[in-house]
């Protein structure tokens, strides 16, 4: 399947910028069920940036800006060819070794309630346990559009029993380090289908664990299923925030407004 994308993030500021430093974690990586046919990245300072691969085996690409009015705005697009792999993404050669992934952070760290519930699921080998987290995590956390923030955690999300994609994510997550497995947070897109193209984000967050025998083996929450061809994966890290398509800092004065435009498409139409 050929995937065409567009993701374009706009900073606008009620006082004149006067410096940015932007990290972007937008580039597609290449691996199993996943190639990158075309990629392009727009924004001010690109033609400079420094690029590098982080322990976390994303590409970052790091732009700085002077000046620029009261504006800054970065726009990745390009096409994406998929398989579906049952989602397996298999050993992606990444410096961060599997047992990374067992630490837990602020926004994943699991609360009595989410390991008692992975205690409660647990089988008898680790991918039916991981299944059956899935569906778990699925039945007992509703997907209810801006129930949360970015900040809430997933203890939280847990609690309220109400979250969308990134805090499905951070349970998933969190309940499978409270039974010793590495687990990863995953940002990418998602390619919808029907009436869901019209209500959801094709912006998207799932989890990814660790099976010995297969790699890196996805589990995506919010809609209790494996990711599929429909599925982009764009960056990974121990939770949504080292994961973050873009992550900087600012000089200048006034607030700051965030406005996030994804599309995502079959290529051709």
């Amino acid at each position: 399947m050929r995937i065409a994308i567009s993701h374009a993030t706009t900073y606008r500021y009620d006082g004149a910028l006067v410096h940015a430093v932007q990290a972007l974690r937008l580039t597609p990586p290449i691996g199993p069920g996943q190639a990158v046919l075309s990629w392009r990245i727009t924004a001010p300072g690109m033609d400079t940036a420094a690029s590098y691969t982080d322990a976390f085996g994303n590409l970052v690409q790091v732009v700085a800006s002077r000046g620029g009015g009261e504006t800054f705005q970065v726009v990745a697009n390009g096409v994406v060819e998929t398989t579906d792999t049952g989602g397996v993404a298999g050993r992606t050669g990444e410096a961060a070794t599997p047992a990374v992934y067992r630490r837990a952070t602020p926004a994943s760290t699991p609360s009595a309630a989410i390991t008692a519930l992975a205690r409660e699921v647990a089988a008898p080998d680790r991918l039916s346990t991981l299944h059956a987290l899935m569906g778990a995590v699925h039945g007992r956390v509703a997907y209810v559009v801006d129930a949360t923030t970015q900040q809430t955690t997933a203890a939280a999300a847990f609690a309220d029993g109400r979250g969308v994609c990134q805090d499905h994510a951070h349970i998933m997550i969190a309940a499978a380090r409270a039974l010793g497995m590495p687990a990863r947070y995953v940002t990418g897109y998602l390619l919808l289908e029907g009436d869901e193209a019209e209500a959801s984000v094709a912006h998207h967050a799932w989890a990814e664990a660790w099976v010995e025998e297969l790699g890196w083996v996805g589990f995506d929450a919010a809609n209790c299923l494996c990711p599929t061809d429909r599925y982009v994966r764009l960056a990974v890290g121990l939770d949504a925030a080292s994961a973050a398509p873009i992550r900087g800092v600012r000089r200048g004065t006034g607030a700051e407004h965030l406005c996030v435009d994804v599309a995502v498409r079959l290529a051709g139409q």
